[in-house]
């Protein structure tokens, strides 16, 4: 079955579904999304998305035509209209068209957008055997120029980093903020063992407060695992006994090393083997 996209209310063909051409969304990166997961045909954690969504909305200062309720109605019936039980769902409301101008006074019409596609994750094998990463020149932006937090349109900043991870071989890169600290990586977030304590960044270090994130945090705590939020190094995450990324689409993947360097021994470690099957677990039960 053709896929079915949902723009303002109504479904469109894949090949039909244009906004246009004039949007700010498209000219300027002006607007909003998040990337979702269903599994078993259900939404994976949509009332925490759908509340992101509307968080970056009112820090950028976007009216969306909809109540979160309304919204995640229509995320729900667009999934049933695909019938799919196992997807990826891109969430995207853009600031609308208006004049080639940066002015949003000067827009109409937000778009929202609700696409449900098949969902492309990384090879099984990095999932079994780990996978390496490099730390991006390119820093996470500053966040008195654009919150981190904010999940918009603009992902160039991004973008520039997983040019720079691709370029040296990698899937993923490493993204460090402006005071040198370690972030996230371009569409993941990090996290490290250490001692048998769990540590990832905290919000205010530049990242994107990632659902799956929390989810896993969650689960190392109901499992007995120390979970601390410290800011952290290079040297931290060289010196760690495991290290894994958290993503909608990655979910938790093993990482071996780092510019280079063996993480611990090298191989997928057991606190991160227990996560991905507790995360396995917790999203296809």
């Amino acid at each position: 079955m053709a896929p079915k996209t949902y723009i303002n209310g109504k479904l469109y063909d894949k090949a039909d579904a244009k906004i246009s051409v004039y949007d700010h969304g498209l000219l300027y990166g002006d607007g909003v999304f998040e990337g979702l997961r269903v599994y078993g045909g259900k939404v994976f954690r949509l009332r925490e998305h759908v509340e992101r969504l509307y968080d970056s909305a009112r820090s950028i200062a976007l009216e969306i035509p909809l109540t979160p309720k309304q919204m995640a109605e229509a995320v729900e019936a667009t999934v049933k209209a695909n019938a799919k039980q196992e997807g990826y769902i891109r969430l995207v409301v853009t600031r609308g068209a208006g004049s080639l101008g940066l002015d949003p006074r000067k827009t109409s019409d937000p778009q929202v957008i609700i696409i449900v596609d098949d969902i492309v994750m990384y090879p099984q094998e990095l999932y079994e055997n780990g996978m390496e990463i490099v730390t991006a020149a390119t820093i996470r932006n500053h966040p008195n120029a654009l919150n981190p937090r904010i999940k918009s349109l603009n992902y160039l900043n991004n973008i520039m980093a997983k040019v720079e991870g691709v370029r040296a071989g990698c899937h993923e890169a490493l993204m460090l903020n402006h005071k040198g600290e370690v972030a996230e990586c371009t569409g993941d977030n990090i996290f490290l063992v250490k001692h048998g304590v769990l540590k990832t960044p905290p919000p205010d270090a530049g990242i994107l407060e990632g659902v799956t994130r929390n989810a896993v945090m969650e689960l190392a705590q109901a499992a007995g695992i120390p979970v601390q939020e410290p800011a952290l190094t290079r040297h931290d995450v060289y010196t760690a006994d495991e290290c894994f990324l958290t993503g909608t689409a990655a979910e938790v993947i093993p990482i071996v090393k780092v510019d280079g360097r063996p993480i611990g021994t090298g191989k997928p470690e057991p606190i991160t083997r227990q996560l991905r099957e507790a995360f396995h677990q917790l999203t296809r039960r």
